[in-house]
C-alpha cells in the first residue's frame, strides 16, 4: 500500500493536487483511546494518524447529529470511585477531541451508547451489569445519569445467558421510541421518550428464539422494516416495525451458518460462530452482515419495499474477529475492524452490485472496537 506521504509526492510529480484526505476515527479497546486514520476516499487507503483522545477501553463511539460532537461507551469497571462504566463526550476539532465530560454509567461493562435524533438524549447500555441509562445532553455535555433500568430476565444458556446483558442502544427512524438489545434475556426492550427530560417509559418488548442473544438492531430505509442479529443463533431476525406504538414483530429469519453448522461452545464465544453487526446500503438494496468463528462478511440484496433478503456472496473480513463494520461515506468502500487481529481492512465495494472485493488492505490497529467517519 502507497503510504499518504508517497501518494502526495507521487501526484505532485504529475502536477496533479495531492489527495484530499478526512478522519476516521476508531475506538480502541486499549487504555490508549480512540484514534485518527487518515482516509482517501479515492483510493481506499487509509494511515494512522494517531491518537485523538486518551480515554481507556473504548467500546463505542457515536456522533452528535451535527457532528460537531463525538460520544464514547467505556467498558471500564470503574469510575469516579463507583463500579460503573463511563459514557464520555467530547468536541470534534480536525482529527483531535477535546473532552467535554464525563458521567459513571448504570454498571460495569459499558459497551454501547447511542444519541437521539434531537441531539438532546444519549442511551448507554451495559453488557456486563445488565443494564441501560439515559442521559440529558447540552452542547455537548452529558448530565448526570437521568434514567435507568437493570434488567433481570435471562435466557437458556448458562454460561452466555446466566444474567441479562444489555447490548445495544438504539432509535426509531422517526424518533419516538428507543430500543436496548439484551442478549442476556432474548429480548429488546421498547422504551417511549421525552427529548426534553430524557426519562424513559417501558412501552413493551420483543421476544427472540430461545438462546438467540439479539445483539443488534437497525432499520431499513424503507421505514417500517428492521435487522436483529442474533449473536449466539448466528442469524438475522427481520422485523415488521409499528410506527404506532413501536413494536416489532418478526417476519421472517435468515442463517448465516449452513445448516446443521456447530453453535459455538459459550465458554470460546467471540471466537466461536457469532454474528456481529449489520450496514445497509442508502438505497436499501444491500445489507451486510458480519459474523465471528468464520470471519466472514455476507451479502444480501434486500427488497427496498419490504426489507426481505436474498443472499449474494460472502468475503473473508481481512482478519480475525470482526467487531464492526462500516461504509464509507460514498459507499465505495467497506471498511472492517478485526478485533483479535489488530487490525483494519477496507475492501472495494461496486455500488451497482453490491459486491465486495474479495481483498482488501489493511492497516494496523490495536484492538478495534468501531469505526466512525468524521
Amino acid at each position: 500500500m502507497m503510504s499518504a506521504s508517497a501518494a502526495t509526492l507521487a501526484a505532485a510529480s504529475t502536477g496533479l493536487a495531492a489527495p484530499r484526505t478526512q478522519c476516521v476515527f476508531v475506538a480502541s479497546g486499549t487504555p490508549e483511546g480512540i484514534r485518527c486514520f487518515e482516509w482517501n476516499p479515492a483510493t481506499g487507503e487509509i494511515v494512522d494518524g494517531g491518537i485523538a483522545a486518551n480515554v481507556s477501553t473504548v467500546d463505542w463511539i457515536c456522533f452528535s447529529p451535527d457532528r460537531k460532537y463525538l460520544y464514547a461507551a467505556c467498558e471500564v469497571d470503574s469510575f469516579n470511585g463507583k463500579p460503573t462504566g463511563e459514557v464520555a463526550s467530547f468536541r470534534v476539532v480536525g482529527g483531535k477531541l477535546e473532552q467535554l465530560s464525563g458521567q459513571n454509567s448504570a454498571s460495569k461493562g459499558t459497551c454501547h451508547c447511542a444519541i437521539d435524533h434531537t441531539g438532546r438524549v444519549l442511551i448507554s447500555a451495559d453488557y456486563g451489569g445488565g443494564s441501560a441509562a439515559s442521559f440529558k445532553v447540552t452542547d455537548g455535555k452529558l448530565s448526570e445519569m437521568v434514567w435507568s433500568e437493570h434488567y433481570t430476565v435471562h435466557g437458556p444458556n448458562p454460561d452466555r445467558q446466566e444474567a441479562a446483558h444489555a447490548h445495544f442502544a438504539s432509535f426509531s427512524p422517526d424518533n419516538r421510541f428507543a430500543y436496548v438489545n439484551d442478549l442476556g434475556g432474548d429480548m429488546i426492550h421498547i422504551y417511549t421518550f421525552d427529548p426534553e427530560t430524557a426519562v424513559l417509559k417501558k412501552a413493551g418488548a420483543y421476544k427472540s428464539e430461545p438462546g438467540a442473544g439479539p445483539r443488534t438492531l437497525h432499520f431499513h430505509p424503507n421505514g417500517h422494516t428492521a435487522y436483529s442479529m442474533n449473536e449466539m443463533h448466528s442469524s438475522i431476525d427481520v422485523l415488521k416495525w409499528n410506527k404506532a406504538d413501536g413494536s416489532l414483530t418478526r417476519v421472517s429469519t435468515t442463517n448465516l451458518l449452513p445448516p446443521n453448522a456447530p453453535l459455538p461452545d459459550p465458554k470460546e464465544a467471540p471466537q466461536g460462530n457469532t454474528g456481529c453487526d449489520i450496514v445497509i446500503a442508502k438505497d436499501g438494496r444491500f445489507v451486510y452482515f458480519a459474523n465471528r468463528g468464520t470471519d466472514f462478511l455476507y451479502s444480501f440484496k434486500a427488497d427496498p419495499a419490504t426489507g426481505a433478503l436474498t443472499p449474494m456472496e460472502r468475503t473473508g473480513t481481512g482478519g480475525k474477529t470482526p467487531r464492526n463494520f462500516t461504509l464509507d461515506p460514498n459507499e465505495h468502500f467497506m471498511l472492517v475492524a478485526d478485533q483479535n487481529s489488530n487490525n483494519l481492512a477496507v475492501f472495494a465495494r461496486d455500488q451497482t452490485t453490491g459486491k465486495l472485493a474479495k481483498e482488501g488492505k489493511t492497516a494496523a490497529c490495536p484492538t478495534p472496537m468501531c469505526i466512525l467517519f468524521a
